[in-house]
């Protein structure tokens, strides 16, 4: 095979990286304005690219995303140049989605909030694009917010890649230190939808009225798809997508050779086997929408239907002769959870509700289709399965979903993935950032402190607030975020990546407080709760349905407390003055998925129901839990 290459100079395909919350999909929208993409008289939404309810709810990107501008501006001399642009998401537990983006592209725009400045995540993700030798564009975002210290910001992000470039150099002494150093920086404004290669004064906008020195800098930076003239059709399946007409859709990114609608490909499996299979029908992404296509070329990125099972990592290549890529590989995930059949005594309560093993067991399957960074493990039980991912945010957002398609389920409390190294048990690191303002150090170092955390730097940029690292096991922070924005008074910013595995760090505490225990099944009266109110903080309503082993609330006392809270006030014919006044109820407590997921220990684990979602202790009679217990302090 001939070693020439040709480029495709109408093309550019580019991921937009960055920390959660730094504008990405912002700037996106802004892009799809300027070129056009939204018809004139169209009902355009914010975060247009954010189209899952859960990613609008929590106003995160969950899924790696394509769309394509079509520019025709100054830079492009004439012409129409194609922009790809992925939109990934910022949080580290969703990294699959990230490396899985960047397997498409030629280079990545990174993000960064012209107050916050470079975070954990921000790492996480510039080390992907270096590790796989892409350019790099640098866009210091939201310049008009008041906060703003781009000139500082800058520097940081410059200290970041070349400490990154000098770390990666170690492996790869091919890496050009001088290249990879040599970035152009854009100053913007993704909600204004200005840029501008000059740097303005702090929170002023750029001075430039739209986009044009981004989509230039783009043009000019990122390389042009590169592909062999003589190469044989080779195509990576990068992501899948469903329709309701045309079934499962294989997104792909092509490399070499031309994909036509009708044409019989091979289809280069996982397991290394090759099969026949045709093309029937190709669709091409135009905006937001996908159009059928007749063909496309090297460097495009085009879906295809007709393929039943193909998932992602696989090639299409051609028939006589294959030449398959390498399957796309991601970090191995650090937490676990267990998943399962409802056990509950309010199973199956749920009218139309999805109770069986096989239905929970078919849909963690149908996860795995999609999920490059998920695993599911088998467990003792046939009805329960042993879910890893990368965070605790990924899985419960898993439950949720399962939750919503009407799935019944138990969730166990979120584990740790822990390796052996040398006969020793090593567990997963995380190396944490966390913004506070300065009245709130003391709560927060004393916090880390308990949980086997390391105070790696601490920084005050003289605005009010300090800025701290540390190392600290993943363990440590299952259930941290509640007690962190409890101790901060919700003003406190933490974010963190994985950074690789050390020797176990002995126990945490995670939880000082016990929980209150429902004693009997019935229906929960106010009459005792508000003989109850002193000893804690309660879960359930009045007339709420509770059973034996239910957690009602959250005991004030360490220990947990068996309570009868559905007791009923005695009749009797004597007339009192206070006969039923319930004002001095104490209004309960609503608890999330995920805080319920971080209240729960190691005995106890989560009901999810489409209609409720409630806590309850694994073995739910109480002599079965003592006898257990006891057993467990022998051991």
């Amino acid at each position: 095979m001939s070693e020439t290459t040709a480029q495709r100079a109408d093309l550019r395909n580019v991921a937009i990286v960055a920390h959660v919350d730094h504008g990405k999909t912002t700037i996106v929208d802004a892009m799809l304005q300027q070129t056009h993409a939204f018809s004139s008289h169209g009902e355009v939404e914010e975060r247009v690219m954010d189209s899952g309810d859960l990613e609008r709810e929590k106003g995160i990107t969950i899924l790696a995303k394509n769309t394509t501008v079509f520019y025709d501006g100054p830079a492009a001399n004439g012409e129409t140049i194609t922009i790809n642009v992925i939109d990934t998401p910022g949080h580290a537990d969703f990294g699959g989605e990230v490396e899985r983006g960047l397997s498409m592209v030629d280079g990545v725009v990174l993000l960064v909030d012209a107050s916050e400045g470079p975070l954990p995540q921000t790492r996480f993700v510039l080390r992907k694009a270096l590790e796989a030798k892409l350019p790099v564009i640098v866009v210091v975002n939201k310049v008009d917010r008041p906060d703003a210290r781009i000139e500082e910001v800058v520097s940081d992000t410059m200290d970041l890649l070349l400490g990154l470039a000098s770390d990666i150099a170690e492996d790869n002494p091919d890496l050009d230190l001088d290249a990879v150093l040599d970035v152009p920086v854009v100053y913007a404004s993704g909600k204004a939808g200005r840029a501008s290669t000059d740097q303005p004064a702090n929170g002023e906008l750029p001075d430039n009225e739209d986009l044009e020195p981004l989509f230039k800098t783009i043009i000019e930076h990122i390389p042009a798809p590169s592909y062999n003239p003589e190469g044989v059709l080779q195509a990576h399946v990068t992501n899948l997508d469903a329709s309701p007409f045309l079934g499962r859709l294989a997104l792909l990114r092509i490399f070499n050779g031309t994909l036509k609608k009708g044409q019989t490909v091979a289809w280069a499996r996982q397991d290394g086997t090759i099969k026949s299979v045709r093309i029937s029908e190709l669709l091409a992404t135009k905006g937001l929408d996908r159009v059928p296509a007749e063909s496309a070329g090297p460097g495009e990125i085009v879906a295809v239907a007709g393929i039943e099972d193909i998932t992602i990592g696989e090639t299409l290549t051609d028939l006589e002769n294959p030449e398959p890529l390498p399957l796309i590989t991601v970090d191995d995930p650090a937490i676990s959870m267990t998943i399962g059949i409802n056990t509950s005594p309010l199973a199956g309560r749920v009218k139309g509700a999805k109770v069986t093993a096989r239905q929970v067991k078919d849909r963690l399957d149908k996860e795995l289709v999609g999920n490059v960074s998920l695993k599911i493990l088998p467990t003792q039980r046939p009805d329960a399965w042993e879910v890893q991912g990368r965070g605790e945010l990924a899985l419960a957002i898993l439950v949720e979903q399962m939750r919503r398609e009407g799935f019944e389920l138990t969730a166990g409390k979120p584990q740790v993935v822990t390796k052996t190294v040398d006969g020793k048990v090593h567990e997963p690191y995380e190396h944490m950032t966390i913004d506070v303002p300065e009245e709130y150090l003391g709560a927060v170092t004393q916090l880390m402190a308990g949980r086997k955390g390391r105070m790696e730097s601490m920084s005050n940029h003289g605005t009010g607030w300090v800025r701290m690292e540390f190392k600290v096991p993943s363990r440590g922070l299952i259930g941290f975020r509640t007690k962190f924005l409890t101790d901060t008074r919700g003003a406190g910013i933490a974010s963190s990546y994985a950074d690789g595995y050390e020797p176990w760090a002995g126990d945490i505490e995670y939880r000082t407080n016990g929980s209150m225990v429902a004693d009997r099944a019935g229906v929960v009266t106010p009459f005792a709760m508000i003989n109850l109110q002193e000893r804690g903080s309660f879960f359930v309503e009045p007339t709420s349905e509770v059973y034996e082993g239910m957690i009602v609330g959250e005991n004030s006392r360490a220990d947990d407390m068996d309570v009868n809270i559905t007791k009923e006030k005695k009749l009797t014919n004597m007339r009192a003055a206070s006969s039923e006044t319930f004002e001095n109820l104490t209004p309960p407590r609503k608890l999330t998925l995920e805080e319920c997921l971080e209240f729960a220990r190691e005995d106890e684990c989560v009901e999810v129901t489409p209609e409720a979602i409630r806590i309850r202790k694994v073995v739910l009679d109480a002599n079965e839990r003592l006898k257990v217990a006891r057993a467990r302090a022998r051991a």
